[in-house]
Protein backbone atom coordinates (compact mmCIF):
# COMPACT_ATOMS: atom_id res chain seq x y z
CA UNK A 1 0.00 0.00 0.00
CA UNK A 2 1.51 3.42 -0.58
CA UNK A 3 2.23 6.06 1.66
CA UNK A 4 1.88 8.85 -0.83
CA UNK A 5 -1.57 10.58 -1.46
CA UNK A 6 -1.65 13.11 -4.58
CA UNK A 7 -3.70 16.01 -4.65
CA UNK A 8 -5.74 16.48 -7.79
CA UNK A 9 -7.43 19.77 -9.17
CA UNK A 10 -11.43 18.20 -9.60
CA UNK A 11 -11.47 20.77 -12.74
CA UNK A 12 -8.71 19.92 -14.62
CA UNK A 13 -7.79 16.27 -13.26
CA UNK A 14 -4.48 17.10 -13.31
CA UNK A 15 -2.06 16.33 -9.83
CA UNK A 16 -1.45 19.89 -7.81
CA UNK A 17 1.38 17.84 -5.28
CA UNK A 18 2.24 15.02 -3.56
CA UNK A 19 2.35 14.23 0.05
CA UNK A 20 4.11 11.58 2.12
CA UNK A 21 2.08 9.88 5.17
CA UNK A 22 3.49 10.21 8.50
CA UNK A 23 3.56 6.32 9.68
CA UNK A 24 1.45 5.40 13.29
CA UNK A 25 4.74 6.02 15.20
CA UNK A 26 5.91 9.61 13.54
CA UNK A 27 2.23 10.76 14.28
CA UNK A 28 2.62 9.66 17.97
CA UNK A 29 5.64 11.57 18.49
CA UNK A 30 3.65 14.52 17.32
CA UNK A 31 0.96 13.89 20.22
CA UNK A 32 3.60 13.19 22.51
CA UNK A 33 4.90 16.90 21.68
CA UNK A 34 1.37 18.27 21.50
CA UNK A 35 0.84 16.97 24.84
CA UNK A 36 4.29 18.42 26.24
CA UNK A 37 2.75 22.03 24.53
CA UNK A 38 -0.89 21.78 26.57
CA UNK A 39 0.62 21.04 30.06
CA UNK A 40 2.38 24.50 29.49
CA UNK A 41 -0.62 26.35 27.26
CA UNK A 42 -3.23 25.09 29.96
CA UNK A 43 -1.60 27.92 32.10
CA UNK A 44 -1.54 31.09 30.25
CA UNK A 45 -3.90 33.43 30.30
CA UNK A 46 -7.09 34.15 28.36
CA UNK A 47 -5.97 37.29 27.13
CA UNK A 48 -2.88 35.45 25.91
CA UNK A 49 -4.80 33.24 23.97
CA UNK A 50 -7.07 35.64 22.51
CA UNK A 51 -4.41 37.88 21.25
CA UNK A 52 -3.09 35.06 18.91
CA UNK A 53 -6.46 34.43 17.91
CA UNK A 54 -7.00 37.95 16.69
CA UNK A 55 -3.55 37.33 15.16
CA UNK A 56 -4.52 34.31 13.18
CA UNK A 57 -7.85 35.82 11.91
CA UNK A 58 -5.58 39.41 10.79
CA UNK A 59 -3.97 36.56 8.53
CA UNK A 60 -6.44 34.89 7.11
CA UNK A 61 -8.03 38.33 5.60
CA UNK A 62 -4.48 39.38 4.63
CA UNK A 63 -3.86 35.98 2.64
CA UNK A 64 -7.49 35.41 1.79
CA UNK A 65 -6.66 35.39 -2.31
CA UNK A 66 -4.42 32.72 -1.62
CA UNK A 67 -6.21 30.91 0.59
CA UNK A 68 -9.08 30.88 -1.95
CA UNK A 69 -7.56 29.68 -4.92
CA UNK A 70 -6.34 26.79 -2.80
CA UNK A 71 -9.66 26.14 -1.95
CA UNK A 72 -10.78 26.30 -5.70
CA UNK A 73 -7.76 23.95 -6.72
CA UNK A 74 -7.79 21.65 -4.00
CA UNK A 75 -11.40 20.44 -3.79
CA UNK A 76 -13.28 22.63 -6.75
CA UNK A 77 -15.26 25.39 -4.92
CA UNK A 78 -16.55 28.20 -6.58
CA UNK A 79 -13.37 31.24 -6.09
CA UNK A 80 -15.94 33.53 -4.59
CA UNK A 81 -17.65 31.46 -2.84
CA UNK A 82 -14.24 31.08 -0.71
CA UNK A 83 -13.62 34.21 0.21
CA UNK A 84 -16.73 34.12 2.44
CA UNK A 85 -15.36 30.83 4.16
CA UNK A 86 -12.21 33.11 4.91
CA UNK A 87 -14.00 35.84 6.02
CA UNK A 88 -16.21 33.06 8.58
CA UNK A 89 -13.11 31.68 10.01
CA UNK A 90 -11.71 35.21 10.62
CA UNK A 91 -15.15 36.33 12.34
CA UNK A 92 -14.55 32.73 14.40
CA UNK A 93 -11.66 33.68 15.81
CA UNK A 94 -12.60 37.06 16.42
CA UNK A 95 -15.59 36.25 18.60
CA UNK A 96 -13.78 33.11 20.12
CA UNK A 97 -11.02 35.59 21.38
CA UNK A 98 -13.86 38.08 22.63
CA UNK A 99 -15.99 35.79 24.07
CA UNK A 100 -13.97 33.14 25.16
CA UNK A 101 -12.96 34.51 28.63
CA UNK A 102 -16.63 35.19 29.63
CA UNK A 103 -17.65 31.39 28.89
CA UNK A 104 -15.05 29.93 30.62
CA UNK A 105 -14.73 32.06 33.44
CA UNK A 106 -14.93 30.88 37.33
CA UNK A 107 -18.54 30.44 38.50
CA UNK A 108 -19.36 31.00 42.26
CA UNK A 109 -21.90 29.31 43.92
CA UNK A 110 -23.41 28.62 47.88
CA UNK A 111 -23.46 25.06 49.04
CA UNK A 112 -24.65 23.74 52.30
CA UNK A 113 -21.51 24.39 55.17
CA UNK A 114 -19.96 27.08 52.92
CA UNK A 115 -19.59 27.85 49.24
CA UNK A 116 -18.24 26.17 45.90
CA UNK A 117 -16.37 27.17 42.76
CA UNK A 118 -17.34 25.94 39.28
CA UNK A 119 -14.25 26.00 37.21
CA UNK A 120 -13.66 25.25 33.56
CA UNK A 121 -10.22 23.11 33.12
CA UNK A 122 -9.27 21.83 29.50
CA UNK A 123 -8.39 18.26 29.23
CA UNK A 124 -5.72 17.98 26.70
CA UNK A 125 -5.04 16.92 22.90
CA UNK A 126 -7.88 16.74 21.13
CA UNK A 127 -7.92 15.04 17.64
CA UNK A 128 -9.91 16.49 14.83
CA UNK A 129 -10.96 14.11 11.98
CA UNK A 130 -11.93 16.82 9.31
CA UNK A 131 -13.55 16.26 5.84
CA UNK A 132 -12.58 18.42 2.64
CA UNK A 133 -15.53 20.26 1.64
CA UNK A 134 -14.87 23.35 3.87
CA UNK A 135 -11.02 23.25 4.05
CA UNK A 136 -10.44 25.73 6.14
CA UNK A 137 -13.93 26.49 8.17
CA UNK A 138 -13.90 22.84 9.12
CA UNK A 139 -10.52 23.05 10.50
CA UNK A 140 -10.93 26.37 12.60
CA UNK A 141 -14.53 25.52 13.70
CA UNK A 142 -13.17 22.99 16.33
CA UNK A 143 -9.14 23.97 16.86
CA UNK A 144 -10.69 27.81 17.78
CA UNK A 145 -12.57 27.43 20.58
CA UNK A 146 -10.86 24.36 21.87
CA UNK A 147 -7.13 26.00 21.93
CA UNK A 148 -9.22 29.26 24.00
CA UNK A 149 -9.99 26.88 26.45
CA UNK A 150 -6.50 25.76 26.71
CA UNK A 151 -6.78 22.56 25.11
CA UNK A 152 -3.78 21.51 22.67
CA UNK A 153 -4.96 20.34 18.78
CA UNK A 154 -4.00 17.54 16.68
CA UNK A 155 -5.49 17.47 12.73
CA UNK A 156 -6.46 14.42 10.57
CA UNK A 157 -7.69 16.82 7.28
CA UNK A 158 -8.81 14.63 4.23
CA UNK A 159 -6.21 13.71 1.77
CA UNK A 160 -7.94 15.47 -0.73
CA UNK A 161 -6.88 19.21 0.51
CA UNK A 162 -3.18 18.40 2.37
CA UNK A 163 -2.59 21.76 1.16
CA UNK A 164 -4.63 23.25 3.06
CA UNK A 165 -4.17 21.31 5.95
CA UNK A 166 -0.36 22.73 5.84
CA UNK A 167 -1.19 26.24 5.56
CA UNK A 168 -3.22 25.93 8.60
CA UNK A 169 -0.34 24.59 10.32
CA UNK A 170 1.57 27.58 9.04
CA UNK A 171 -0.71 30.29 10.18
CA UNK A 172 -0.94 28.89 13.20
CA UNK A 173 2.96 29.37 13.71
CA UNK A 174 2.67 32.77 12.18
CA UNK A 175 0.30 33.79 14.49
CA UNK A 176 2.71 33.60 17.39
CA UNK A 177 0.90 30.31 18.93
CA UNK A 178 3.33 28.14 20.60
CA UNK A 179 5.03 24.74 18.48
CA UNK A 180 2.29 21.88 18.24
CA UNK A 181 -0.26 24.17 19.94
CA UNK A 182 -1.98 23.02 16.73
CA UNK A 183 -0.41 20.24 14.73
CA UNK A 184 -1.04 18.70 11.42
CA UNK A 185 -1.20 15.14 10.76
CA UNK A 186 -1.05 13.62 7.38
CA UNK A 187 -1.94 10.54 7.99
CA UNK A 188 -4.87 8.50 6.49
CA UNK A 189 -7.82 6.97 8.08
CA UNK A 190 -6.74 3.84 9.64
CA UNK A 191 -3.97 5.80 11.52
CA UNK A 192 -6.49 8.29 13.02
CA UNK A 193 -8.55 5.42 14.30
CA UNK A 194 -5.40 4.17 15.72
CA UNK A 195 -4.37 7.44 17.43
CA UNK A 196 -7.68 7.58 18.97
CA UNK A 197 -6.21 4.96 22.06
CA UNK A 198 -3.60 7.05 22.60
CA UNK A 199 -3.23 7.80 26.28
CA UNK A 200 -2.52 11.73 25.39
CA UNK A 201 -5.82 12.11 23.34
CA UNK A 202 -8.29 13.22 25.61
CA UNK A 203 -11.41 13.09 23.23
CA UNK A 204 -12.32 13.28 19.44
CA UNK A 205 -13.71 15.57 16.84
CA UNK A 206 -15.72 14.63 14.13
CA UNK A 207 -17.30 15.75 11.03
CA UNK A 208 -18.02 13.41 8.02
CA UNK A 209 -20.26 10.73 6.93
CA UNK A 210 -23.04 8.82 10.14
CA UNK A 211 -21.59 5.71 8.83
CA UNK A 212 -17.53 6.64 9.66
CA UNK A 213 -18.74 8.87 12.71
CA UNK A 214 -20.17 5.52 14.30
CA UNK A 215 -17.30 3.90 13.77
CA UNK A 216 -15.23 7.13 15.48
CA UNK A 217 -17.54 6.97 18.14
CA UNK A 218 -17.14 3.29 18.86
CA UNK A 219 -13.83 3.11 18.89
CA UNK A 220 -13.51 6.46 21.12
CA UNK A 221 -16.35 4.89 23.62
CA UNK A 222 -14.25 2.00 24.27
CA UNK A 223 -11.79 4.25 25.46
CA UNK A 224 -14.25 6.27 27.63
CA UNK A 225 -13.16 9.36 25.16
CA UNK A 226 -15.58 11.76 24.59
CA UNK A 227 -16.63 12.65 20.97
CA UNK A 228 -18.33 15.53 19.28
CA UNK A 229 -20.36 14.31 15.81
CA UNK A 230 -21.50 16.39 13.36
CA UNK A 231 -21.77 13.62 10.52
CA UNK A 232 -23.98 13.95 7.10
CA UNK A 233 -28.03 15.03 6.31
CA UNK A 234 -30.53 15.69 3.65
CA UNK A 235 -32.16 18.45 5.17
CA UNK A 236 -35.41 19.29 4.27
CA UNK A 237 -37.13 22.52 2.96
CA UNK A 238 -40.58 22.48 3.62
CA UNK A 239 -42.95 24.93 1.54
CA UNK A 240 -46.06 25.39 3.52
CA UNK A 241 -49.29 26.29 1.35
CA UNK A 242 -49.30 29.99 2.72
CA UNK A 243 -45.50 30.48 1.39
CA UNK A 244 -43.92 33.28 -1.05
CA UNK A 245 -43.36 30.94 -3.86
CA UNK A 246 -40.55 33.38 -5.33
CA UNK A 247 -38.49 33.30 -2.41
CA UNK A 248 -38.86 29.56 -1.70
CA UNK A 249 -37.66 29.05 -5.33
CA UNK A 250 -34.73 31.45 -4.85
CA UNK A 251 -33.60 30.31 -1.33
CA UNK A 252 -34.28 26.45 -2.14
CA UNK A 253 -32.02 26.93 -5.53
CA UNK A 254 -29.35 28.68 -3.37
CA UNK A 255 -29.48 26.43 -0.67
CA UNK A 256 -28.83 23.16 -3.41
CA UNK A 257 -25.73 24.19 -5.25
CA UNK A 258 -24.03 26.39 -2.83
CA UNK A 259 -20.41 24.76 -2.44
CA UNK A 260 -21.68 22.66 -5.42
CA UNK A 261 -23.81 20.93 -3.32
CA UNK A 262 -21.39 19.25 -1.29
CA UNK A 263 -22.56 20.65 1.78
CA UNK A 264 -23.93 18.76 4.97
CA UNK A 265 -26.58 21.50 5.95
CA UNK A 266 -27.49 21.84 2.05
CA UNK A 267 -31.06 21.98 1.07
CA UNK A 268 -31.73 18.58 -0.18
CA UNK A 269 -35.06 17.46 -0.35
CA UNK A 270 -37.82 19.81 -1.15
CA UNK A 271 -41.49 19.15 0.70
CA UNK A 272 -43.94 21.13 -1.20
CA UNK A 273 -47.69 21.26 -0.71
CA UNK A 274 -50.34 19.80 -3.51
CA UNK A 275 -51.41 23.49 -4.00
CA UNK A 276 -47.95 24.91 -4.74
CA UNK A 277 -46.09 21.53 -5.85
CA UNK A 278 -46.31 22.45 -9.77
CA UNK A 279 -45.65 26.40 -9.83
CA UNK A 280 -42.38 25.27 -7.32
CA UNK A 281 -41.33 22.36 -9.77
CA UNK A 282 -41.68 24.66 -12.98
CA UNK A 283 -39.58 27.47 -11.31
CA UNK A 284 -36.97 25.80 -9.94
CA UNK A 285 -36.43 23.31 -13.24
CA UNK A 286 -36.39 26.36 -14.61
CA UNK A 287 -33.68 27.92 -12.49
CA UNK A 288 -31.73 24.84 -12.26
CA UNK A 289 -31.41 24.67 -16.35
CA UNK A 290 -30.08 28.48 -16.34
CA UNK A 291 -27.25 27.70 -13.77
CA UNK A 292 -24.15 27.90 -15.48
CA UNK A 293 -21.33 25.52 -14.45
CA UNK A 294 -17.74 25.71 -15.67
CA UNK A 295 -14.79 26.76 -14.93
CA UNK A 296 -14.59 27.25 -10.72
CA UNK A 297 -12.26 30.41 -10.78
CA UNK A 298 -14.34 32.22 -13.15
CA UNK A 299 -15.91 34.82 -11.66
CA UNK A 300 -19.43 33.84 -13.59
CA UNK A 301 -19.62 30.48 -12.84
CA UNK A 302 -22.43 29.28 -10.12
CA UNK A 303 -21.29 25.68 -9.91
CA UNK A 304 -18.33 23.84 -9.94
CA UNK A 305 -16.95 20.23 -10.13
CA UNK A 306 -17.71 17.79 -7.74
CA UNK A 307 -14.34 17.42 -5.39
CA UNK A 308 -13.40 14.22 -6.56
CA UNK A 309 -14.34 11.36 -9.27
CA UNK A 310 -15.32 8.72 -6.87
CA UNK A 311 -17.78 11.59 -5.42
CA UNK A 312 -19.10 12.43 -8.56
CA UNK A 313 -19.81 8.86 -9.69
CA UNK A 314 -21.34 7.48 -6.29
CA UNK A 315 -23.74 10.69 -6.73
CA UNK A 316 -24.74 9.48 -10.49
CA UNK A 317 -25.15 5.59 -8.91
CA UNK A 318 -27.79 7.60 -6.35
CA UNK A 319 -29.25 9.36 -9.03
CA UNK A 320 -29.65 5.99 -11.07
CA UNK A 321 -30.38 3.55 -8.43
CA UNK A 322 -33.53 6.53 -7.45
CA UNK A 323 -34.82 6.02 -11.44
CA UNK A 324 -34.36 2.75 -11.54
CA UNK A 325 -36.60 2.63 -7.97
CA UNK A 326 -39.39 4.75 -9.97
CA UNK A 327 -37.72 8.62 -9.74
CA UNK A 328 -38.44 10.60 -12.49
CA UNK A 329 -35.56 13.04 -13.73
CA UNK A 330 -36.68 16.32 -14.32
CA UNK A 331 -33.16 17.96 -15.42
CA UNK A 332 -29.96 16.59 -15.46
CA UNK A 333 -29.06 13.30 -14.51
CA UNK A 334 -26.21 12.60 -16.90
CA UNK A 335 -22.24 12.92 -16.84
CA UNK A 336 -21.25 15.69 -18.88
CA UNK A 337 -18.44 14.26 -21.50
CA UNK A 338 -16.03 16.91 -20.55
CA UNK A 339 -12.49 17.23 -18.63
CA UNK A 340 -13.34 18.05 -14.93
CA UNK A 341 -15.46 15.69 -12.30
CA UNK A 342 -18.33 17.93 -13.44
CA UNK A 343 -22.16 16.91 -12.15
CA UNK A 344 -24.81 18.37 -13.84
CA UNK A 345 -27.82 20.64 -11.46
CA UNK A 346 -30.32 17.79 -11.54
CA UNK A 347 -34.16 17.56 -10.48
CA UNK A 348 -36.09 14.26 -9.59
CA UNK A 349 -39.51 13.46 -8.56
CA UNK A 350 -41.70 10.74 -7.88
CA UNK A 351 -39.81 10.04 -4.60
CA UNK A 352 -40.51 7.64 -2.16
CA UNK A 353 -39.14 5.66 0.93
CA UNK A 354 -36.51 3.51 -0.35
CA UNK A 355 -34.85 5.47 -2.57
CA UNK A 356 -31.21 7.33 -2.32
CA UNK A 357 -33.21 10.51 -3.15
CA UNK A 358 -35.25 10.26 -0.46
CA UNK A 359 -33.48 8.42 2.23
CA UNK A 360 -29.97 9.14 1.75
CA UNK A 361 -27.56 12.19 2.01
CA UNK A 362 -27.06 13.32 -1.88
CA UNK A 363 -24.19 15.12 -1.66
CA UNK A 364 -23.96 17.10 -4.77
CA UNK A 365 -26.23 19.58 -6.98
CA UNK A 366 -28.98 17.27 -7.21
CA UNK A 367 -32.68 18.46 -5.71
CA UNK A 368 -35.10 15.80 -4.27
CA UNK A 369 -38.87 16.92 -5.02
CA UNK A 370 -41.75 15.45 -2.52
CA UNK A 371 -45.18 16.42 -2.90
CA UNK A 372 -46.67 16.70 0.32
CA UNK A 373 -50.82 16.43 1.05
CA UNK A 374 -51.05 19.54 3.04
CA UNK A 375 -49.07 21.51 5.62
CA UNK A 376 -49.09 18.36 8.01
CA UNK A 377 -47.82 15.59 6.02
CA UNK A 378 -45.33 18.12 4.51
CA UNK A 379 -44.11 17.99 8.48
CA UNK A 380 -44.12 14.13 8.66
CA UNK A 381 -42.34 13.41 5.52
CA UNK A 382 -39.82 16.49 6.56
CA UNK A 383 -39.10 14.34 9.93
CA UNK A 384 -39.32 10.90 8.23
CA UNK A 385 -35.76 10.66 8.05
CA UNK A 386 -32.66 8.90 10.16
CA UNK A 387 -30.76 12.45 10.01
CA UNK A 388 -31.58 15.48 11.85
CA UNK A 389 -29.05 18.45 11.22
CA UNK A 390 -30.82 21.25 9.21
CA UNK A 391 -33.48 22.18 7.75
CA UNK A 392 -36.40 25.12 6.86
CA UNK A 393 -39.67 26.27 6.94
CA UNK A 394 -41.47 28.83 4.05
CA UNK A 395 -44.43 30.42 5.26
CA UNK A 396 -45.36 34.18 5.51
CA UNK A 397 -46.83 32.98 9.16
CA UNK A 398 -43.46 34.15 10.95
CA UNK A 399 -45.22 32.94 14.47
CA UNK A 400 -46.78 29.49 12.67
CA UNK A 401 -43.31 29.07 11.41
CA UNK A 402 -41.48 29.63 14.42
CA UNK A 403 -43.86 27.02 16.52
CA UNK A 404 -43.36 24.40 14.04
CA UNK A 405 -39.64 24.86 14.14
CA UNK A 406 -39.65 24.77 18.04
CA UNK A 407 -41.82 21.91 18.54
CA UNK A 408 -42.20 20.16 15.43
CA UNK A 409 -38.94 19.91 13.58
CA UNK A 410 -36.47 17.25 14.63
CA UNK A 411 -33.61 18.92 13.58
CA UNK A 412 -30.88 21.03 15.13
CA UNK A 413 -31.32 23.73 13.02
CA UNK A 414 -33.91 25.40 11.01
CA UNK A 415 -34.02 28.35 8.64
CA UNK A 416 -37.25 29.94 8.11
CA UNK A 417 -37.78 31.99 4.99
CA UNK A 418 -34.34 31.75 4.09
CA UNK A 419 -30.64 29.48 4.23
CA UNK A 420 -27.87 30.16 5.70
CA UNK A 421 -24.77 28.25 6.70
CA UNK A 422 -22.85 28.67 10.03
CA UNK A 423 -22.85 31.50 12.24
CA UNK A 424 -20.27 32.49 15.58
CA UNK A 425 -22.90 33.06 17.65
CA UNK A 426 -25.33 30.33 17.16
CA UNK A 427 -24.90 26.56 17.87
CA UNK A 428 -24.33 24.20 15.39
CA UNK A 429 -25.20 20.58 14.82
CA UNK A 430 -27.84 17.91 14.69
CA UNK A 431 -29.65 15.40 15.94
CA UNK A 432 -30.24 11.42 15.43
CA UNK A 433 -28.07 10.40 12.60
CA UNK A 434 -26.89 13.57 12.14
CA UNK A 435 -24.60 13.35 15.66
CA UNK A 436 -24.06 14.88 18.81
CA UNK A 437 -22.60 18.07 20.61
CA UNK A 438 -22.47 21.39 19.51
CA UNK A 439 -20.00 23.91 17.86
CA UNK A 440 -20.09 27.46 17.94
CA UNK A 441 -21.80 30.12 19.90
CA UNK A 442 -20.52 29.26 23.37
CA UNK A 443 -21.29 25.53 23.11
CA UNK A 444 -18.19 24.58 21.22
CA UNK A 445 -15.87 25.83 24.04
CA UNK A 446 -17.28 23.76 26.64
CA UNK A 447 -17.49 20.71 24.87
CA UNK A 448 -14.30 19.33 25.85
CA UNK A 449 -13.67 20.90 29.09
CA UNK A 450 -13.65 19.21 32.48
CA UNK A 451 -16.44 21.38 34.26
CA UNK A 452 -15.18 20.81 38.09
CA UNK A 453 -16.41 21.92 41.29
CA UNK A 454 -14.33 23.43 44.13
CA UNK A 455 -16.23 23.30 47.75
CA UNK A 456 -15.07 24.89 50.33
CA UNK A 457 -16.51 24.35 53.71
CA UNK A 458 -16.33 26.87 56.17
Amino acid sequence: MSNTVDTINPATEQVINSYTLLSQAQAEQVIEKSHETYLTWRLTSFTERAKYLNKLASLFEEQKEALAKLMTEEMGKVYEQGFQEVQLCADICRYTAEHGADMLSDEERDMQGGRAIISYRPTGVLLGIQPWNFPLYQVIRYSAANIMAGNTTVLKHAGNVFGMAEKIDTLFKLAGFPEHCFSNLLIDGKTASALISHKHISGVTFTGSDGTGKKVAEQAGKHVKKTVLELGSNDAYVVLDDADLALAVKTCLQGRIINNGQTCVAAKRFVVVDSLYNDFKEALSQQFKAIKMGDPMDKDTELGPMAREDLRDKIHQQVQDSVNAGAKVIVGGEIPQQTGYYYPPTVLENLSPGMPAYDDELFGPVASLIKAKDNDDAMRIANDSRYGLGGGIFSKDEKKAIELAKKHFDTGMININGYGLAQPNLPFGGVKDSGYGREHGGFGIREFVNVKSIMINS
